[in-house]
């Protein structure tokens, strides 16, 4: 291969991998910290997403995780009020 051909592919290259993380980074433009009390425990748990309440629902999720134990306690906690809830736009 040429050089310029190496040149050529390293730019191609680049420039997928730029696209890649502009995609990944712009779509989550919300970021939020939920504590959610449930069991007798307490956990927190950040998530970014488009929305906030998108943002709040995965970060609630994520914290009932090691709170919960089977089906019916994971639903039970993503429906308690969280104790804490902190969204910025980074």
């Amino acid at each position: 291969m040429t050089s310029r051909g190496k040149v050529l592919t390293l730019i191609v290259i680049l420039g997928f991998v730029a696209l890649l993380l502009y995609n990944t980074l712009s779509a989550q433009r919300v970021e939020c910290q939920i504590c959610v009390e449930f069991n007798g425990g307490r956990n927190c748990a950040t998530a970014s997403h488009s929305t906030e309440k998108d943002a709040v629902r995965s970060a609630q999720t994520t914290a009932c995780g090691p709170l919960a134990n089977g089906m019916d306690q994971a639903i039970a906690c993503d429906n308690t009020p969280p104790v804490s809830q902190q969204c910025r736009v980074p």
